[in-house]
């Protein structure tokens, strides 16, 4: 039934971007990628080419989020657009524009395509980050989707900051166009699940470095997980489903401490888990490597910190369940171990 249905995925080569295509095409669609260099289009391909047989029903186009040309050409055609690109470094940049700008203007650039070629309904990947960051009432509850964080505190980090302007510019230039109904954003937690090829996504790291034993131990850290692949059916379902249009709908699974995944790990896993570390890392040692190591410094404003939300929204609107976190973080280890995954798609 989808077979006539094209629809464009901003960011093929990136992790959540590749298992957007995979949905995609498993449910029949035509998808149409885009990626800054058509260098990158035999990786795109091998990586789908890992879940399934893309045949003709995939094509590969070039275009920068940064630069106008060949957007037009992009979203000409397609039903529906993904857009699902935006900018996720290990490290904070010094200057909060490296990420602000691409991902604002990147935004506005997919929107004003789409809405002028008359794309049903666009689905913009945002974050959680850019709800967890507002009001001090946010303590102690889950958050919904009304939350939103606050944009200009630049004591916020420049992903927090890059993922809330993004996102409201879209919702800006929606409403100053009427047409509120053909948006739908999807805010993540932390994405991780099986990978795709060769790829290491940086959301990918803490299960990663917890394998390899690249963690003396275990910060009082904590992300609200979920899998890759519920966060691409949400996507795909958010394109159709009549109760989403003019939504925000936040994809977080169960939080969990480091502590929780190491456990995780070393109960499903066994001799592979021999390198995850078991003892806990006191705050004061954190914040003394976060002066000398980028990454380290990105996440030690969370220490301590648990923060929850609620998915009745996504669920209500349009049926979508997450699988149980654990799940999603034996899956990842596997993957990253190259060990076969049951039922990855």
């Amino acid at each position: 039934m989808n077979g006539d249905r094209t629809v464009l995925v901003t960011g093929g080569s990136g992790y959540l971007g590749g298992w957007c295509i995979v949905e995609l095409l498993q449910q029949g669609y035509r998808v149409r990628t885009t990626v800054r260099d058509l260098a990158r289009e035999q990786q795109v391909r091998e990586k789908v080419g890992s879940q399934l047989d893309a045949g003709e029903r995939l094509e590969v186009v070039a275009a920068d989020l940064l630069n106008d040309e060949g957007w037009a050409e992009a979203v000409d055609g397609c039903a529906y657009v993904l857009h699902v690109a935006s900018p996720f470094p290990p490290a904070q940049p010094k200057d909060p524009d490296e990420l602000i700008v691409p991902a604002r203007e990147g935004t506005l650039r997919v929107l004003r395509a789409a809405l002028a070629a008359g794309v049903e309904r666009t689905v913009v990947t945002s974050s959680v980050a850019a709800v967890r960051n507002g009001t001090p009432d946010q303590t102690g509850r889950e958050l919904t989707e009304q939350d939103w964080s606050d944009p200009q505190n630049t004591k916020l980090t420049p992903y927090t900051r890059s993922k809330t302007i993004a996102e409201l510019a879209a919702w800006g230039i929606v409403r100053e166009q009427g047409a509120e109904e053909r948006l739908v954003t999807i805010q993540p937690g932390a994405i991780v699940g099986p990978v795709l090829g060769d790829d290491r996504s940086y959301s990918l790291e803490v299960v990663e470095r917890l394998l390899e034993g690249r963690m003396p131990g275990l910060p009082q850290l904590g992300f609200s997980f979920i899998d890759v692949r519920d966060v691409a059916a949400l996507h795909v379902v958010a394109m159709t489903a009549p109760e989403a249009a003019g939504q925000r709908l936040i994809a977080a699974g169960s939080f969990l401490w480091f502590s929780d995944v190491a456990a995780i790990l070393r109960d499903r896993l066994g001799e592979d888990a021999r390198k995850v570390p078991t003892r806990k890392i006191p705050n004061f040692v954190v914040r003394g490597m976060a002066l000398v190591d980028p990454s380290v410094r990105s996440v030690a404003g969370e220490l301590g910190q648990k923060t929850t939300y609620s998915l009745e929204n996504a669920k209500r609107r349009t049926g979508w369940t997450p699988r149980p976190v654990e799940e999603t973080i034996v899956d990842c280890a596997r993957s990253l171990l190259g060990q076969p995954v049951a039922a990855a798609v």
